[in-house]
């Protein structure tokens, strides 16, 4: 079950810090509100690195998949475009 992350006012994200940063790394992504507002979300390291860019290019990802070798039909349906009443 995916919980609500939990707000926290800058002042007291910057007054319980450690605690601020365990329950990142434990509980999940925390929200900083500023005036109100979201401002900053903190997040572990571990959920950070699962969103960086990607290690490999699109090319090499096409490449490495599984169905790479598989032989699809590309070609185009050649028949005209069907009528509608706008």
């Amino acid at each position: 079950m995916i919980t609500k992350p939990k707000k926290w006012q800058l002042q007291e994200a910057k007054n319980r810090f450690s605690e601020l940063v365990r329950k990142a790394s434990e509980e999940g992504p925390q929200t900083v509100t500023r005036h109100g507002k979201d401002s900053v979300i903190v997040i572990s390291a571990d959920d950070y690195r699962k969103m960086e860019k990607p290690k490999t290019s699109l090319v090499e990802f096409f490449r490495t998949s599984p169905l790479s070798g598989v032989d699809l039909d590309t070609k185009r349906d050649p028949s005209p475009a069907r009528d509608i009443e706008l």
